[in-house]
């Protein structure tokens, strides 16, 4: 990750940013998934997809969608680094609450300097992972794997670990997994779907607050792995 910079526009960013977390699951992103993730029309989509495969940073696979190359990745892998920092010393130095973060970083991540970067690491003691528990890329490009499902996803009477929340929309959600307890590192045991409710109930394992009912829209932004 020590090449140099390519110059970027914001919105190559972005959209290298969204595309890489979009593939994170899935081998390819559809332009319709693109589109949603950015709330932009179908349309800008297939103009930057064209300019961005010209730039050699994705391949088009045709009737599936897009995939980064490893330039693609790379430059992804900086903006997301960039990101996750800034979110951590917002939050650490600066005292920002940890839903407040994500739209100061996605202005700031597009015109700091990698070496102010790497100076923000430093004083973190190079934190592997931001506040919302999603991993930190390291100067030299490389990001743990992430192989999580959503709390959704688990199956009555489950005990999962929270690793981690989508802290892409609204705070709103934030807010509440805050006050509910549902944060990175606490161990949930689900104890029951509501029937045609869209809801589970869980138990926060260690928590003084008995068991509780997440709705669905919640569930599928807390990333959990299952104690094995």
């Amino acid at each position: 990750m020590k090449e140099a910079r390519a110059t970027l526009s914001p919105s190559v960013e972005d959209y290298l940013k969204t595309i890489f977390s979009l593939t994170e699951r899935n081998e390819v992103a559809s332009t319709s998934s693109i589109a949603a993730a950015l709330d932009v029309q179908p349309a800008s989509v297939t103009g930057m997809v064209k300019r961005l495969a010209g730039a050699e940073l994705l391949q088009h696979i045709p009737y599936r969608g897009v995939r980064l190359t490893g330039k693609g990745i790379r430059e992804a892998l900086r903006v997301i680094r960039r990101h996750r920092i800034l979110e951590t010393y917002l939050v650490q130095q600066l005292g920002y609450l940890w839903d407040d973060v994500h739209d100061e970083a996605e202005q700031l991540e597009h015109a700091a300097s990698e070496n102010l970067i790497d100076r923000m690491a430093v004083a973190l003691e190079n934190p592997s992972h931001d506040p919302h528990g999603s991993p930190i890329p390291t100067s030299s490009g490389e990001i743990e794997s992430v192989d999580f499902t959503t709390l959704a996803e688990a199956t009555e009477g489950e005990r999962v670990r929270i690793r981690a929340v989508d802290d892409d929309k609204e705070p709103q959600g934030l807010q509440s997994m805050e006050a509910r307890g549902l944060v990175p590192g606490v161990w949930v045991r689900v104890k029951s779907r509501v029937p045609g409710k869209g809801r589970l109930v869980v138990r926060i394992e260690g928590g003084t607050e008995g068991e509780q009912s997440v709705g669905d829209d919640l569930a599928r932004r807390i990333f959990v792995t299952p104690d094995t």
